[in-house]
């Protein structure tokens, strides 16, 4: 991999990185808008439920529960208001609506939000008279009573006084009856009121400060310690929210799938862009290539026609050598060692001239002109014409008798079958036996193969006797089988060679073409 390979892969894993960091901040920053925008829900709710607060409250800033818990189940909603509870200064509820909310969820005390599966809770703290329960006309603390009998009405009796629940206190303060103004006043505010809530009673009007308006406080039948308590007991402190998360997940479900697409579709263009780099540089690499070994062919091709011309040009003198060694073995007056040495000659200049003609017929180009050949013919010129050979070795070669007609160069065909042989011959020790059989391997293809009994090819070797100039035989020239592979694969032919069981050798040249 080069410099600039590696750079553009760097530059497509920080790109893709980008994007996928990009992707979670923004879902990331979706997700708290959400939540957000969920809160400011709650502050709305909030509000609503202060302006119902207001609208319950009576005399004192009292609160009936019934009311106020029948109002607020009106608010109750599964998929928005799950839930709500009023609670007082020591976190108890005195009013409730919707499902029961746990108090001790982590993160809701003092004030917080606790996030679960479903819902959010959350608690606000209320200052009381300056939050939800303010009035226009001051401070005021609210207070939830449950419902309560007015007592019973005696002759010639002071007004009723409301005992708020609580601890027992020992008797009512003194009491100074008001004046025949206030009776004439409570009978004219309860005329036709049956038995109701302890907060129809009213109280004395309060008297107005330098502003103008009306001071509220205690009642003026309780004592501050018993208004304290009751504000400790009764009084409203916070609330509790229990608020749908149904369509926040949704909406943020939506977004991630979004996200998690976008990131898909990054991932696959940076690993089609990282793919078609490589491509790209592989094609240009093998274009180099290409053209090298374009180049490098046509000089191989000029030196093998050089190098034939070479050869035969070579073997002129050399069948000038042999012709007068000849002579001069066959002079009668000529000493032995002459002749001895004459003979000598003769064998180099036939050997030399055999890996000539190996040579040249090596380096010939392979142009296959394929026409319709009958292989016992082929097979019975072969024989022929190494049959001093086999017949000086007294080997046993058996040809099958029906082969096929087959499509291939004829002549070349016949080239390779007889190196096949010749080398089956040379392998081979007196006595051996050699087979020459066909098999069909498909419905129009079929394997020609040559068998012999000789020592066999090492498995180390068996791909490497098709090499040029690799023999394991002395005499041998390893040009042989090389010539044989040639024709072979000019042919789209395929060359193997096989164990023979017990020992020997396999040839076998598969997908050959059968006509008829």
């Amino acid at each position: 991999m080069n410099k600039r390979t590696q750079l553009v892969y760097a530059a497509l894993a920080i790109a893709w990185v980008v994007i996928v960091a990009w992707q979670l901040m923004e879902h990331h920053r979706v997700r708290h808008a959400a939540r957000t925008e969920l809160v400011n829900r709650a502050k709305d709710i909030s509000t609503t439920l202060g302006i119902v607060m207001r609208s319950q409250r009576r005399f004192g800033g009292v609160i009936s529960k019934e009311r106020l818990e029948s109002a607020l189940q009106e608010l109750i909603s599964p998929e928005e208001l799950r839930a709500v509870a009023l609670l007082n200064v020591a976190g108890e509820v005195v009013a409730s609506a919707g499902e029961p909310i746990d108090l001790g969820l982590k993160g809701l005390l003092p004030a917080g939000a606790h996030w679960g599966k479903q819902t959010v809770t959350l608690m606000n703290l209320v200052d009381l008279g300056t939050n939800v329960t303010a009035e226009p006309e001051g401070p005021r603390p609210t207070i939830i009573l449950p419902r309560m009998e007015r007592p019973p009405q005696q002759t010639n009796a002071p007004p009723p006084t409301m005992q708020p629940p609580g601890p027992p206190f020992q008797g009512p303060p003194p009491f100074q009856p008001p004046g025949p103004e206030y009776y004439t006043q409570l009978s004219t505010m309860t005329q036709g009121v049956g038995p109701g809530f302890a907060t129809n009673f009213p109280a004395p009007r309060q008297p107005r400060d330098g502003s103008g308006r009306p001071r509220f406080g205690r009642p003026p039948w309780m004592t501050e310690e018993q208004y304290k308590t009751l504000i400790e007991k009764q009084g409203v402190h916070s609330f509790v929210l229990a608020i749908s998360t149904r369509a926040m997940r949704a909406a943020v479900n939506r977004d991630l799938w979004l996200r998690l697409m976008i990131c898909a579709l990054a991932s696959v263009s940076v690993l089609g862009l990282g793919l078609a780099w490589r491509n790209l540089v592989r094609s240009s690499e093998l274009e180099v290539r290409l053209a090298r070994a374009a180049e490098l062919n046509t000089r191989l091709r000029e030196m093998n026609i050089a190098a034939a011309g070479l050869a035969h040009e070579t073997k002129n003198p050399l069948n000038i050598i042999r012709g007068l060694a000849q002579l001069l073995s066959k002079q009668d007056n000529a000493p032995a060692d002459v002749r001895a040495k004459c003979r000598e000659i003769v064998e180099e200049v036939d050997r030399v001239t055999a890996q000539l003609n190996e040579f040249i017929n090596f380096s010939r180009p392979r142009e296959v002109r394929r026409t319709a050949v009958q292989l016992n013919n082929v097979v019975s010129d072969v024989v022929r014409t190494l049959g001093h050979d086999i017949e000086e070795k007294t080997v046993k070669l058996d040809v099958q008798p029906d082969m096929p007609t087959v499509e291939a160069d004829e002549q070349q065909l016949r080239q390779a079958v007889f190196n096949l042989l010749l080398n089956a011959i040379q392998a081979v020790d007196k006595n051996g036996q050699i087979q020459i059989v066909t098999k069909r391997t498909g419905a129009t293809e079929l394997a020609l193969e040559i068998r012999d009994n000789g020592p066999g090819v090492p498995p180390e070797h068996r791909t490497e006797i098709f090499k040029p100039y690799f023999t394991t035989n002395q005499k041998g020239t390893g040009l042989g089988l090389a010539v044989v592979q040639q024709i072979v694969l000019a042919h789209g032919w395929e060359i193997e060679c096989l164990p023979n069981e017990p020992h020997g050798a396999v040839f076998r040249i598969s997908h050959i073409k059968v006509l008829g």
